[in-house]
């Protein structure tokens, strides 16, 4: 997809890829900053602004309790402004109170609600309650899906081997199922990918099951770098393993067995014959070709007796239903989306790792841009992969906000960290320095990941 058509792509969908992106934003941004501020007024602290959004104010009110609630301009974050701080960020505090142009010492009730005159335990309690509450909300939303929506599963079986690849050179077989990889249980074919994503040149030990008994193998997925239709860039471990959920076009196949077929009817006529054998496929994908080892039966393909079906131009791989939804009692979904969010953490954890030892590319670090265009594609997708997203957003959201790096709630956290084991404050000059550096460093990363988002559509 050249500049052109991404253009013409996000143009004609403005309203659907901006309007994803500020709603999932927004929501994820008012629950985090919810987080501290319900904690806060439990601590008996003053909360002067709850905004969502930067910039002028658009519309705003003030409660009974004197907090201004605002939406703002730029819908690009928010914040909570607590009793007792200059700014937002917490940075500094506040010399006095202002009151007609001068500033007036806090009276002894007013430094009762000021943030700063709490205790550690108090203003860490504050501080974190914005990253746990994305965890808890990404929670309750998976939760909730996993019970009424039921949990989208992909059984762990090889429908498919693609030709050349680790799982063709380590001797997987169509219709393998996996069952464990380094002694992990994997139960989803989703576990499998969530695995090899992670794996960049690193030996794995798989059990796999194969016409009912279990085998070992060893393999060592391939780290390959693919684009999405924007052309951002990503790195990951390809095995090699289809999906039960790959479907390939009769029109699409060129070979069989390297015998080569130029009408769809004789390629038909083949397959029909090959209904319940091991055999390869060479597959033309506009400028691609692809090269699969299959074992395709006859009970899943209707091409062989069914024309009026609308599946009879689609050869079917897989030996086993791919659309699979689990619906679990509220309790096992519960624990299902802790699962769920562990996973995603230790997975951005991991490749986040791997950025800094130089094995994946930093240029995979997306900014505003690439949300937005994800966040319209889950939109296109329906509802329910939206929020799917919108989980996904609040886990990375909360567990970025735990970085300890000066201006993040992370970097508070350290501060009271040092602040509980010194006995004292660190001092403030030191923590200033620290906030500008870190605020350097944010704006950096900011600028890097807008910048290479716009870099990676031109080119």
């Amino acid at each position: 997809m050249n500049f052109l058509e991404i253009f013409q792509v996000l143009g004609g969908n403005v309203w659907l890829y901006g309007g994803a992106f500020v709603l999932v934003l927004s929501i994820l941004v008012f629950v985090h900053e919810w987080g501290h501020y319900i904690v806060a007024r439990m601590c008996g602290v003053k909360v002067e602004t709850f905004s969502i959004g930067f910039g002028k104010e658009l519309i705003g009110f003030d409660d009974k309790n004197g907090t201004r609630w605002k939406i703002a301009m730029i819908p690009l974050g928010g914040y909570v402004k607590l009793f007792g701080d200059v700014d937002p960020a917490s940075t500094q505090q506040a010399e006095g109170v202002e009151e007609d142009g001068d500033i007036r010492p806090f009276t002894e009730e007013e430094k009762k609600e000021a943030f700063f005159a709490q205790s550690v335990a108090r203003r860490s309690a504050i501080v974190i309650a914005g990253p746990a509450i994305n965890y808890i909300f990404a929670a309750i939303i998976l939760t909730a899906l996993f019970t009424f929506n039921g949990q989208p599963v992909t059984p762990p079986v090889a429908a498919a081997v693609m030709q050349g690849s680790s799982a063709d050179e380590y001797a997987f077989k169509a219709h393998d199922r996996i069952i464990s990889i380094d002694g992990k249980s994997i139960t989803t074919f989703e576990d499998i990918r969530r695995e090899m994503m992670i794996s960049l040149d690193v030996e794995r030990h798989f059990v796999i099951e194969r016409d009912g008994e279990r085998m070992d193998l060893y393999a060592t997925p391939q780290k390959v770098t693919s684009r999405d239709r924007f052309g951002f860039p990503q790195s990951r471990g390809l095995l090699g393993l289809i999906s039960p959920r790959h479907v390939v076009r009769i029109e699409s196949i060129q070979k069989i067995d390297g015998q080569a077929f130029e009408e769809e009817e004789a390629v038909r006529a083949e397959l029909a014959k090959r209904m319940g054998a091991s055999f390869s496929i060479e597959i033309k994908n506009g400028k691609k070709v692809e090269s699969l080892f299959v074992h395709p039966l006859a009970k899943f393909n209707k091409f062989i007796d069914q024309p009026e079906a609308e599946e009879y131009d689609l050869l079917f791989l897989s030996n086993v239903d791919s659309n699979v939804f689990i619906q679990y009692p509220i309790h096992v979904a519960f624990l299902e989306a802790i699962e769920e969010c562990w996973v995603i953490t230790r997975g951005t954890i991991e490749a986040l790792g791997q950025m800094v030892s130089g094995t994946r590319s930093a240029t995979e670090l997306g900014g505003v841009i690439r949300i937005g265009a994800l966040a319209g594609d889950m939109a296109q997708r329906g509802v329910i992969a939206l929020i799917m997203f919108a989980a996904l957003l609040s886990i990375n959201l909360g567990l970025i906000n735990l970085f300890p790096i000066p201006m993040l709630d992370g970097g508070h956290l350290m501060f009271y960290l040092f602040e509980a084991v010194l006995g004292k404050p660190i001092p403030e000059q030191i923590q200033e320095y620290a906030f500008r550096v870190g605020f350097a460093f944010l704006i950096g990363v900011m600028v890097f990941t807008n910048l290479n988002d716009i870099i990676q559509l031109l080119t």
